[in-house]
């Protein structure tokens, strides 16, 4: 399918199906606030093992966007249905009392939400916490995605080194839309010798629902933090496959995967001090679909210089790349030839950072364009599904 240019930004039309009767043509896709079948999911056999650090963005995904690079786009259609499990796995019925809970045990939850052959294993179930509605509208503590790891030998070769995959779902609770409306930007707790004048910030209810303890388990930064480091002291040791993390997530789901990143790469256990006989630390990339705005250019800057890498897939259509707050970036360097121009607030910018949304987006971005009937549906053009789609539809 042909792609159409649009500045430095690579649109591709989505895929379109007839009517039936014969009618005009248009895009057909589920939304996301209904149930739906999770599609079946094979490995899709690419050897990737001799550029897998070229695909997990350690150089920014240079020559590889615009046209979208085949491997690419098939790692990026993989780690979307990562995703599409954390959805197919959540209990939606609020009026069980399952809600919010995860609907299948960990050693087959992959294979029960549709992807029985991936070759990764859970290893663990990923919680949230928020405080930001009351008991009686929501439940305040919910499942928000899971933790695997690639234990295949094969998939091991396949794709050059020992995966770990984070998927995150998008909201789904009243306490997470609630959540999500606190668009204001917030501190980060400091580091020691930390003396930038514009510290790191990022939009507070993210923040709330990243570290936030619930009754029955830790905050989901400390669940992170913990498997994290047992799965880096079992599998990160000398004479193992080079091991690398990846975050993935859709929607709020997106941001929690950056804010991981973030934490991950800047976490003391995460460093590299010096000693040249202990193995180097897991490359952590982020693979964010219809992600939202995150931190502001304090927060990218510190993310970048840890090594964190994202990458966000966007359509032209979805407004909820387009919030919170305001793109502003400060960079008095040069960005780079490929990066879109920012658009400028209307405020003045004092007022925009008094208002505390002067947001920065991070990362390098993959632009879509959904056409035809979804281009007009503020709900369509956000669902994982039509992301799915355009990224499968892209060609080289």
């Amino acid at each position: 399918m042909a792609a159409s240019i649009s500045g430095a930004h690579t649109c591709y039309p989505s895929a379109a199906v007839a009517r039936r009767g014969g009618g005009r043509r248009c895009a057909v896709v589920r939304s996301s606030l209904a149930t739906s079948s999770p599609a079946k999911c094979k490995p899709l056999g690419m050897r990737i093992g001799n550029q897998w650090t070229e695909l997990q963005g350690a150089r920014d995904w240079d020559g590889l966007l615009n046209p979208l690079d085949g491997a690419l786009r098939g790692e990026l259609v993989r780690y979307g249905e990562f995703v599409r499990a954390a959805y197919a796995s959540f209990d939606f019925d609020g009026g069980a009392p399952s809600y919010g809970s995860c609907r299948f045990p960990r050693c087959s939850l992959l294979r029960r939400s549709g992807l029985p052959e991936t070759g990764y294993q859970v290893t663990r179930l990923l919680h949230a916490a928020s405080t930001s509605a009351p008991s009686w509208l929501s439940c305040s503590s919910s499942y928000i995605g899971y933790v695997a790891v690639c234990d295949d030998e094969d998939e091991i070769e396949r794709l050059g080194r020992r995966d770990v995959v984070l998927a995150f779902r998008g909201t789904a609770t009243c306490s997470e839309w609630v959540d999500n409306f606190k668009s204001t930007l917030t501190h980060l707790p400091p580091r020691s010798g930390d003396g930038e004048a514009a510290p790191p910030m990022v939009e507070s209810g993210f923040w709330r629902l990243f570290t936030t303890p619930g009754k029955a388990h830790s905050s989901l930064q400390q669940q992170v933090r913990g498997e994290v480091k047992r799965i880096i002291n079992e599998y990160g040791g000398k004479g193992m496959p080079p091991l690398s993390i990846t975050l993935t997530g859709h929607s709020l789901g997106a941001a929690l995967a950056v804010l991981t990143a973030y934490d991950i790469t800047t976490n003391s256990p995460m460093q590299h001090h010096g000693d040249d006989d202990a193995p180097a630390p897991p490359m952590v990339t982020a693979v964010s679909f219809g992600g939202p705005r995150v931190g502001n250019a304090a927060f990218r800057r510190r993310l970048e210089e840890s090594g964190g890498k994202v990458l966000r897939v966007v359509n032209s259509n979805d407004i909820v790349t387009k919030v919170p707050g305001f793109s502003v970036d400060d960079d008095c360097g040069g960005a780079r030839e490929d990066a879109p121009a920012k658009w400028k607030p209307r405020l003045p910018r004092w007022l925009v950072s008094k208002m505390g949304w002067e947001y920065s987006d991070v990362g390098r971005e993959l632009r879509l364009c959904s056409q035809g009937d979804t281009a007009r549906n503020v709900v369509a053009s956000h669902d994982l599904d039509l992301y799915l789609k355009l990224v499968a539809a892209c060609t080289d």
